[in-house]
């Protein structure tokens, strides 16, 4: 019999030992393709560390992953952070959020601030993309479709720097 499954604020509560420091080696598994090389440092954050970030992010400003990664590298003295964790964490976080809401209605975390890489809204957040975009252009922001992705049009010019 399987057991319950996981709440998404346990999952974020559960730092499941980390945050992490690794040493990337030759030919292991973390490196080229991250353009780490033997040597250098990454670091495994833990999900509130992520969640602390994201929190952060004040209304009319936006922040991709890259910039949550290189605040946590820099937090962890570390040439980088774990894109994948960190992307992981993220929605965990955003997640976690909604949950709490249905309780008491107050959303601590504004996940919708918090973009992919070329200011490309996260299509796997809660509420999808419409929800987000709907939130985003309440704070100013434009959006568009570009393709199949919608992206904060100038991005940049709204960008939070941690």
């Amino acid at each position: 019999m399987a057991g319950r499954k996981k709440s998404w604020q346990e999952k974020l509560e559960d730092d499941k030992d980390l945050p992490k420091i690794v040493t990337v080696e030759e030919g292991g598994r973390f490196g080229p393709r991250w353009g780490l090389k033997p040597g250098d440092t990454l670091v495994i954050p833990a999900p509130r560390e992520v969640d602390e970030l994201m929190r952060m992010v004040p209304p009319g400003l936006v922040v991709t992953i890259n910039e949550i990664r290189d605040a946590l590298a820099r937090r962890h003295g570390t040439t980088a952070a774990c894109p994948i964790t960190t992307g992981i964490f993220a929605r965990i976080a955003a997640e976690a959020t909604v949950e709490a809401a249905g309780e008491d209605g107050e959303i601590r975390n504004p996940y919708w601030r918090t973009l992919k890489a070329g200011g490309v809204i996260n299509e796997k957040y809660p509420g999808g993309v419409e929800l987000q975009r709907e939130l985003l252009e309440k704070e100013g922001h434009k959006v568009e479709r570009r393709g199949k992705k919608y992206v904060v049009v100038d991005y940049r010019e709204r960008l939070f720097t941690f």
